[in-house]
């Protein structure tokens, strides 16, 4: 029973991503979060291992977004290159951090971050691109990987929400912005999810089906569904309009959002 519930997941994680054209993390981590509590995981763990299990998933679907960037040639690989060291050292402390954290403060965090991913889709913000930026040097780029790693592993997410901007205002036009930012999330699932499996392995000792705080299960679940699902859910999204689209998303974040943070907030009193 629990292995459908993971299925019924990734295939709804899947279809999100490509109805929305964004990473699935930011639907995975909510989901997951409600499921391992109905599930009577250890409190204390449940958000840690909702973030764990996210990021895990992210590395099968990442594979399958490079590889039709690559396809378009959108990808920049010098500028993967010179984030990487950043993103998975960033991702893999950042997973030590979030294992340092109490689920509340994760949960504030998170609320916060939907809220304003939420809001910056809301106002269908496009990044004005100067061609006469240029990126910055190689080791302020490895420092912004790992800013970008780090807070990837906090939120359980890809990090295209913050490597496209970042990229944006280096002068990379939005298309091959968002094709290196696809690449630059393999590094970052990879090395978030070890984070994950090595920072809660003592933490999750005493719970079944799990690897640090990767719950086994729900990784394969929704890994397989998800790959097939976002197809389709691409298909949708070419019948319907863009903008209403996004609306929609940033409405759904918003309550996301103000879930997390509301409960985030109510488990300090």
């Amino acid at each position: 029973m629990e292995l459908i519930i993971y299925l019924l997941i990734g295939a709804i994680a899947g279809f999100s991503a490509g109805l929305f054209g964004v990473g699935g993390g930011l639907i995975i981590v909510p989901i997951l979060y409600v499921v391992f509590t109905y599930l009577n995981y250890d409190p204390s763990a449940v958000m840690h291992m909702a973030l764990g299990t996210s990021l895990a998933t992210i590395i099968v679907t990442s594979i399958s977004s490079l590889l039709a960037h690559q396809k378009n040639g959108a990808v920049i690989w010098s500028v993967v290159r010179n984030l990487a060291p950043g993103l998975v050292l960033g991702s893999f402390f950042g997973a030590g951090i979030a294992d340092l954290l109490p689920g509340q403060w994760l949960q504030c965090l998170l609320g916060v971050f939907a809220i304003w991913v939420g809001w910056r889709m809301f106002k269908g913000s496009k990044a004005v691109v100067d061609p006469s930026k240029k990126l910055p040097a190689k080791s302020i780029q490895i420092l912004a990987g790992g800013g970008i790693g780090i807070a990837s592993a906090i939120f359980g997410i890809g990090g295209g929400s913050l490597t496209v901007p970042f990229l944006n205002k280096c002068g990379i036009v939005m298309q091959k912005a968002v094709g290196t930012s696809a690449a630059c999330g393999l590094p970052i699932a990879i090395a978030g999810a070890l984070g994950f499996m090595w920072f809660g392995q003592q933490a999750t000792q005493n719970l079944p089906n799990t690897i640090g705080y990767i719950q086994i299960y729900a990784f394969f679940g929704i890994s397989v569904m998800s790959f097939f699902t976002a197809k389709q859910g691409a298909k949708v999204a070419h019948l319907l309009s863009p903008a209403m689209l996004k609306k929609c998303f940033a409405g759904l974040l918003t309550v996301v959002g103000i879930y997390f943070l509301t409960k985030g907030i109510n488990s300090f009193y």
